[in-house]
């Protein structure tokens, strides 16, 4: 696990994007859960960072495919998942496992 940003810098209900070896990941606070997904969709590569998230789910802003904040697969379309990734969170310190 690698620490990635602090706690107290994702806000309730709000994202922030962290660079990890190259990759832009998006950090999503849900009532104090952490969610990590990679920040670009994989339908056509648009930043998930301005994603509206609703019940869960993270919509990209482009074309509004739905993604699970969980497990990343997209109900409309099950051919497409949206990456995600393991969190820890240690305190004020939020870990990732890139894999």
């Amino acid at each position: 696990m690698q620490t990635v940003a602090k706690l107290s810098e994702v806000p309730n209900f709000g994202k922030k994007v962290v660079s990890i070896g190259g990759r832009d990941i998006l950090l999503v606070n849900i009532k104090g859960v952490i969610h990590a997904v990679e920040n670009e969709c994989p339908h056509q590569g648009s930043p998930m960072n301005a994603a509206i998230i609703k019940d869960g789910f993270i919509s990209c802003p482009r074309h509004g495919y739905c993604f699970s904040l969980a497990d990343g697969h997209c109900a409309n379309h099950p051919d497409l998942i949206l990456a995600t990734f393991p969190v820890q969170v240690n305190g004020d310190e939020i870990q990732l496992d890139l894999g």
